[in-house]
This record gives C-alpha cells, structure tokens and sequence, in this order.
C-alpha cells in the first residue's frame, strides 16, 4: 500500500477589519498529485528513505488552521477515524524561499541505485532497498540490508548497483511536480508576506 499525500494553501490576512486571520487558498490536490517519496521525505520526513534532513516534519496541526481546512481535517476524521491520517505538518514560503537545495542528505539512500548501459550511456532502472540478485553476488542473508558508503558499486549481470547520496534538488527538483505549488505559493506571498503564507499537509497509506 502506497502513501499519498493531502493538504492546502493558506495566507493569513486581516478581513472586513478583524484581526489577521489565516485563509485557504487552493487544495494541493490542484497543484500536486505525485507520490514521490524522496520528495515526501526531504519535505516533511514521510517516508524518507533517502535519509534528508527534513524540512518540517511532526510540527503537528497548527492552532490558528483556517476554518475551510479545520472542517477538511474533521471530514476525513469522520471518514477515516483519527487513525487515518499521519504525519500532519505545515511549512511556510519564507521556509521555502530559504531553502539550501544543493544540501545532500545526511547520509546515503538506503536504497541502492540500479543502472544499466545503453548505447547513450549509463540509464537509471530503479532503486531498491533488497535485491536477491544482489544480495547473492555480495553474500547477504535473506532481508538483510546494509549502509554502504556513498560512491560504492558493483556489477551484478547487467546491472550496476550504486551507492548515493541524493541532494534536495534531486528529490525535488526545480521545474519538477512541486514547482506549481511553489509558483502558486509565491504570488500569494507577493501580496500577503513570506511568513502569512503556509502549506498545511497530511498523509493517509
């Protein structure tokens, strides 16, 4: 069973002269509908297999949710129970904005890389965590898994499996599936501030 990610954009404005309040804006669900787990970890520390340093992980529903999300969150408590759902954080675009996306992650994938020669060069295949053809080659008892260090290969058959280190960018690359979310985050920022704009997310397996 896969995990899949939900949430929305909020800015924090004042309206018809109350204070600032916190507003939602668009449904990620109309910006994003990947499942991309380096991205999921690197951003918020689901699923993080290749070991990131994450961004904002377990920061936990905000207090302050505006009311169109707060009544999401009781909707899908309702559907699915309290249990339905995990991993509930939030990130600000000043968060984003600051952003280092040549950091590498803090220590290499733990799944190994697999590659394989074209006529055009060396073509990723896949990556994985247990390979029984691999696992034979280096002598490793069933579902056993170790950490190699970064840059480590070997050849098995036709198949290179390499040692990584990802870096941010690499996970979540700048014209990829999260670039629209982001786009849409900063024309709200250019009205409302770097700090008055946040994306609250969840995930459900």
């Amino acid at each position: 069973m896969g995990t899949d990610i939900s949430g929305f954009l909020e800015y924090r404005a004042r309206q018809d002269g109350h204070a600032p309040a916190w507003h939602d804006a668009h449904d990620l669900d109309s910006l994003y509908g990947g499942r991309d787990y380096d991205a999921f970890g690197c951003l918020f520390g689901v699923r993080n297999y290749a070991n990131f340093r994450p961004l904002a992980a377990h920061r936990g529903t905000p207090t302050d949710l505006s009311a169109g999300v707060r009544a999401r969150f009781e909707q899908v408590a309702e559907w699915y129970g309290e249990d339905g759902f995990h991993g509930v954080t939030w990130i600000t675009w000043a968060e984003v904005k600051a952003v280092d996306w040549n950091e590498p992650a803090e220590k290499p994938d733990s799944r190994l890389h697999q590659y394989r020669e074209t006529p055009h060069g060396l073509r990723m295949t896949g990556k994985s965590a247990w390979s029984p053809a691999f696992a034979e080659a280096v002598g490793l008892e069933r579902g056993e898994v170790r950490e190699w260090p970064e840059g480590s290969e070997w050849l098995v058959g036709d198949t290179l499996y390499r040692s990584v280190v990802l870096r941010r960018a690499d996970a979540v690359p700048p014209t990829g599936e999260w670039q629209p979310v982001w786009t849409a985050m900063e024309a709200l920022a250019a009205r409302h501030g770097d700090e008055n704009v946040r994306l609250v997310v969840w995930f459900d397996d």
